[in-house]
């Protein structure tokens, strides 16, 4: 008899590889921009019981490289981070931060108010609101005594 060793997450590292090539190395590239890459901002989702809130990181963005549009019953937000050029005689030796094309897409419940979208810009945090429908909002039901 053979003892065979449990390895459950084994696999786990492949898996991550594999999942970092679909969504990372899936990447827009052009003659003009070589080394494009495409990035994810984080993001986090709330509830509360009048709207949706959803707050995206997007460091160092201007206002105006932000686009945010409902359609087809999706939530969509996208824009591209840009590169800084160097001054004369300045160059870099180590660079992390990347020009890159970001979107973020989420389905819209059927409980959302499409048309009343808000969304804010401040120190780099997006914060797109999405408030409910009337019919939604939790509301109190009076018990009557017979």
């Amino acid at each position: 008899m053979e003892l065979v060793r449990f390895e459950p997450f084994a696999r786990v590292g492949n898996f991550r590889s594999l999942i970092s090539d679909l969504f990372e190395e899936n990447l827009e590239r052009t003659a003009e921009r070589p080394n494009a890459r495409q990035w994810h901002p984080a993001v986090d989702v709330l509830e509360s019981k009048d709207a949706y809130l959803i707050r995206a990181e997007l460091p160092g963005m201007k206002r105006e490289d932000i686009k945010v549009e409902v359609k087809d019953g999706k939530l969509v937000f996208s824009g591209e981070t840009k590169s800084e050029k160097p001054a004369d005689g300045v160059e870099y030796r180590h660079v992390e931060r990347v020009a890159a094309k970001f979107w973020r897409s989420f389905s819209l419940p059927e409980t959302a108010k499409s048309d009343g979208v808000e969304a804010t810009y401040k120190d780099g945090i997006l914060e797109i609101r999405v408030p409910k429908v009337e019919e939604a909002k939790p509301r109190q039901i009076e018990i009557n005594v017979q």
